[in-house]
């Protein structure tokens, strides 16, 4: 590689000095067994939806949209969908973006008005961050999973003079500690403060709740919630849907300049999605056997480690310095399982970790036998940390 000019010095220094911490990050082509994945229900390669695509396309449904919503991009695919989902959901409305992360920026840029208050749990996703730095509301962080340190923050709010509304924000499964929110006591705080609770779903969406309806399902329908359904993970596709009160919906067809002013999704992602919420609801031995499979790598995790590392299909195997978690995760690749290491600023400093996701796209066997490798590889770790 020639050496790079003046201009891009400040950039090749970054990435030396990203390098030197054993944070530098490579695109990698997937291979091995699924260990690093997010398609928990096995629907990425789904028959089922395959040929829903197919049959739209035969019957004449386009690839791009064209043009955003607003202007000749609103396609019925999509407007089936979004009533499709307000009905499965149990929602007031829907409403179809192109991916979680511009989901969560939207919502964060558009609803929370200027005198307004964002209590984010420190632990929610980085889409969710960006939203409410660009936002116009003041923004708070509180800590992780604790209610009265949400309920504390709103009251110095207050005292200090604070007008608005608080906006409480949260995960309902956190997609890197694959713990859950305490959504009864967080909305419990919502009415008595009189707040917004905007979750996102991203990671419950398809696994969890009724059918798949996620954590929040009991929540749908109120006019104080906001929930984000992401499609790209669980439902084997790509977008994510809003769902809530009507109200809010127009609000953002008519103030979001991320739904303005981008093209629409393409309608055959639409046609995705609904298929995919058709098979949550005629399929739920997928929910099932994923339930079957989790409870099956816990107790193994139990037996070999001693520790619960989670209660999900999300599993954090907390190494803590960056250069062994990359030294485990190649490990496990090299011995043909697909799992990677996770670094700062994805998660706290000191925490780098390798993230066990358990989809269908594995079996038990397989989950047997990445943890046996997993313990191979920490004792060979230990034994040359000791010669």
């Amino acid at each position: 590689m020639t050496m790079p000019s003046n201009r891009l010095a400040i950039y090749a220094d970054g990435l030396q000095t990203l390098a030197a911490d054993d944070r530098l990050r490579r695109l990698v082509p997937r291979s091995g067994l699924d260990f690093s994945s997010n398609d928990y229900l096995g629907l990425a390669r789904a028959p089922r939806i395959r040929r829903a695509i197919a049959a739209a396309m035969d019957a004449g449904t386009p690839v791009g949209a064209g043009g955003s919503r607003l202007l000749r991009g609103n396609c019925d695919e999509h407007e089936r969908l979004e009533a499709e989902a307000a009905r499965f959901f149990g929602a007031d409305s829907a409403l179809f973006f192109g991916s979680g992360y511009v989901a969560n920026f939207a919502v964060l840029t558009t609803l929370p008005q200027r005198d307004d208050l964002l209590l984010l749990d420190a632990l929610v996703h980085a889409s969710t961050h960006e939203g409410a730095r660009a936002g116009r509301a003041e923004i708070c962080q509180f800590a992780h999973n604790d209610p009265q340190s949400a309920e504390d923050a709103i009251m110095i709010w207050r005292r200090d003079g604070g007008i608005g509304r608080p906006w409480i924000v949260v995960e309902s499964l956190y997609s890197m500690d694959g713990d859950i929110a305490p959504l009864d006591d967080l909305i419990a705080v919502a009415e008595r403060h009189d707040a917004f609770l905007l979750i996102d779903e991203a990671h419950a969406t398809g696994v969890l709740g009724p059918q798949g309806r996620g954590l929040a399902a009991r929540f749908e329908g109120r006019d104080d919630t906001v929930i984000v359904h992401t499609c790209g993970k669980a439902l084997g596709a790509a977008g994510a849907l809003v769902t809530a009160h009507r109200v809010l919906r127009e609000t953002l067809v008519n103030r979001c300049r991320p739904f303005i002013f981008a093209t629409a999704p393409s309608p055959l992602m639409a046609v995705a999605v609904s298929e995919a919420l058709a098979i949550l609801q005629d399929e739920p031995e997928r929910q099932q056997r994923l339930s079957q499979l989790v409870a099956f790598a816990h107790r193994e995790i139990a037996a070999r480690f001693g520790r619960t590392l989670s209660s999900s299909q999300i599993i954090p195997y907390i190494v803590g310095d960056n250069a062994r978690a990359m030294v485990l995760a190649g490990g496990l690749q090299q011995r043909g399982f697909d799992i990677r290491g996770i670094r700062p600023p994805t998660v706290p400093a000191g925490t780098a970790r390798l993230r066990l996701s358990l989809t269908l796209n594995v079996d038990e066997a397989a989950i047997a036998a990445l943890l046996g490798a997993l313990v191979v590889l920490e004792g060979e770790q230990r034994w040359r940390s000791a010669s």
